[in-house]
């Protein structure tokens, strides 16, 4: 019989990474999606119009991480082996702005979850989403799982109430629950608001004249870039060890938004230098190729900073240290940072102007 694997969040990145991934295993998915006045499956719908990739093994039901008896109904008829709680209002800017509707969602959403599975006696699995945003203004470097936590928004605080429900279950109950602390990780599904995509979009936008700046926050902000794609099958591998457990996943290395701009930009051949300081700080075009001439110019500025998208508390810089789960997991990284961005900007690159 096939494993049954539920999903919350699967219309976002990386649930439709970790659908695609789940099926490929032989694996029965269900998702759970928000009802909403939009039409929001595009990262999914692949799994609809292709039979032969689900072999009608993939299931969609509505559902909302506010409302627990949505919630128990559903994992009482579908009795998953493994939950993969993805859902989350992650945007971390947009957090300030909507505190009590993250805290509900990505906190108590958690909370219910491992409550329906204690209530209907399921030995059920789950697999927290946990973020590197639980450490905020970091207290070491690199990162480990030991690492204290001391967040810098109402979205990593709600995550933290999820790290330790999580943690408090699987020692309360004996429920297999684990928390996967996964840095950055980014592609081209990535939801357009975050920073690499929007870079990736600002970029194939500028190069085919359809704007002619892109406005960022902090330039000086480093993260822990990979790819969505490594960090799901982590997801999975973090369910299929032998005990609950709790792991970083990350690759190591940091990277500024400049420098991940400058690289971006590296892709379509176009050379891009800084100058200034501050919200005065500019990115301007140094060597364009003769294909891009008539839309970009040499010495043109193509960058600017706007304080509209700094935070309230800065999270300044971010590094996980994988070496638990790279270990205990047997995982590795197929993807660089390198491979990453180049895929982002092709991909958008062709979605704005047909061709690469």
């Amino acid at each position: 019989m096939n494993k049954k694997a539920l999903i919350t969040g699967v219309t976002g990145q990386d649930g439709a990474y970790l659908s695609d991934l789940l099926l490929e295993k032989g694996y029965e998915v269900h998702g759970i999606k928000r009802r909403t006045s939009l039409i929001n499956t595009s990262r999914i719908d692949h799994l609809f119009e292709n039979k032969s990739l689900s072999n009608n093994r993939f299931f969609l039901h509505y559902g909302d991480m506010t409302d627990s008896t949505n919630l128990v109904r559903l994992i009482n008829n579908i009795k998953p082996d493994e939950i993969y709680n993805l859902a989350a209002m992650s945007h971390v800017h947009v957090s300030f702005d909507l505190p009590e509707y993250v805290a509900n969602v990505d906190g108590l959403g958690t909370l219910r979850i491992l409550e329906a599975i204690r209530l209907l006696n399921l030995e059920t699995k789950v697999y927290q989403a946990s973020t590197s945003e639980l450490y905020g203004r970091i207290q070491e470097s690199p990162q480990t799982e030991k690492t204290p936590f001391y967040p810098r928004s109402p979205y990593g605080v709600a995550k933290i109430y999820a790290y330790w429900i999580t943690k408090n279950y699987r020692e309360a109950y004996k429920i297999f629950a684990s928390n996967g602390i996964l840095f950055n990780h980014e592609s081209p599904l990535r939801g357009e608001t975050f920073v690499t995509r929007k870079i990736t979009i600002g970029i194939a936008k500028i190069v085919n004249g359809k704007e002619t700046v892109l406005k960022i926050g902090n330039l000086n902000a480093k993260r822990d870039w990979g790819h969505a794609k490594d960090y799901v099958l982590a997801m999975w591998k973090i369910l299929q060890h032998e005990k609950p457990d709790d792991f970083v996943i990350a690759t190591g290395n940091t990277t500024s938004i400049r420098e991940f701009i400058i690289k971006a930009f590296q892709v379509l051949d176009i050379k891009i230098e800084f100058h200034g300081e501050g919200i005065n700080e500019v990115g301007k075009i140094t060597h364009v190729p003769n294909k891009f001439k008539t839309k970009i110019k040499v010495g043109q500025n193509v960058i600017e900073v706007d304080e509209k998208y700094f935070r309230p508390t800065e999270v300044d810089l971010l590094i996980g240290d994988p070496t638990k789960a790279k270990r205990e997991l047997n995982w590795s990284l197929n993807y660089d940072l390198d491979d990453l961005i180049q895929e982002m900007v092709e991909s958008d690159y062709k979605l704005f102007s047909g061709e690469l």
